[in-house]
């Protein structure tokens, strides 16, 4: 492409590409990049850019792809700040706990804890006790559910994203729920924030005049033998950025109470997971 789409050389380019892609074997991935394509060079023909402005656009990408590490992933930031996320675009049984997005500071290794230990590590915050039962549908406890909780401190900073200032895995944990599908844990007060725009996501969105705030919230997600793996978050109803999401992710079952006791907080939480109807494969199909 060399800025002018509409060329006659633009849409012959975009016809042969279209053709080729023809040939593409039966299925999803091939049908995505036809269509992608499609609205590229619709695109493409409607903006005319110049060729400057295509070299920001892969400089971009470019600059997404060197910002993600193994403690920050830019790309998830990219897709949850327009809206492009599991927990956006799955449709949940009524009933169960809406699903939100993970976020990019989600951390698959963090620590198997007991029942009641305190996730804060360095004693900065505000105390809150959180209990929290996990059920189905019909209201039976899940025991044996493996639930794992992260969040940002106080100041709103996770502990990936504030490695000199926080302890490993601070504010992080994996709990295995008891015989009444219950679980309860200390940690502190989580803060609200604004997505981080040191990065080129954050800078666009600042470009393009979009919300970068989050409301406070706990991240849980809830993994039981068949049923559906739950990832979502609850959010502090009294943050005022609770109606300006950045991610799109507060819905009303999802905001919760922190209710001061004493010097300290509470908050409750109830998870309902859904059944896993994915069919499961036979015999001949396992091999």
């Amino acid at each position: 492409m060399d800025g002018q789409g509409g060329s006659s050389e633009g849409q012959a380019v975009a016809a042969e590409l279209r053709r080729r892609l023809a040939a593409a074997p039966p299925g999803r991935l091939g049908e995505a990049v036809r269509q992608i394509v499609d609205h590229a060079f619709q695109i493409v023909a409607t903006l005319k850019p110049t060729p400057a402005e295509l070299d920001a656009f892969v400089q971009f990408l470019t600059d997404v792809g060197y910002a993600t590490d193994a403690r920050r992933q830019e790309w998830v930031l990219l897709a949850d700040v327009f809206g492009l996320s599991d927990g956006v675009l799955c449709k949940d049984r009524p009933g169960t706990t809406p699903g939100t997005l993970p976020g990019p500071f989600y951390r698959a290794d963090a620590p198997d804890l007991p029942l009641g230990v305190n996730l804060c590590r360095n004693g900065d915050g505000q105390p809150l006790s959180v209990t929290g039962r996990v059920t189905n549908l019909s209201g039976e406890p899940l025991a044996g559910a493996l639930v794992e909780v992260w969040h940002a401190n106080a100041a709103g900073r996770y502990e990936n994203q504030d490695p000199d200032n926080q302890p490993e895995h601070n504010l992080r944990g994996r709990f295995i729920t008891d015989a009444a599908g219950a679980f309860h844990f200390t940690t502190i007060r989580p803060g609200g924030y604004s997505l981080p725009d040191d990065g080129p996501v954050g800078q666009l969105a600042r470009k393009l005049g979009l919300s970068l705030d989050r409301p406070a919230h706990i991240h849980f997600a809830v993994t039981a033998p068949g049923y559906r793996r739950l990832v979502t978050a609850i959010f502090d109803g009294s943050d005022p950025a609770i109606g300006r999401d950045a991610l799109f992710a507060v819905k009303p079952e999802l905001i919760g109470t922190i209710r001061p006791e004493g010097p300290a907080f509470t908050l409750s939480v109830a998870l309902v997971l859904d059944r896993d109807d994915t069919p499961q494969p036979t015999q001949d199909q396992r091999g």
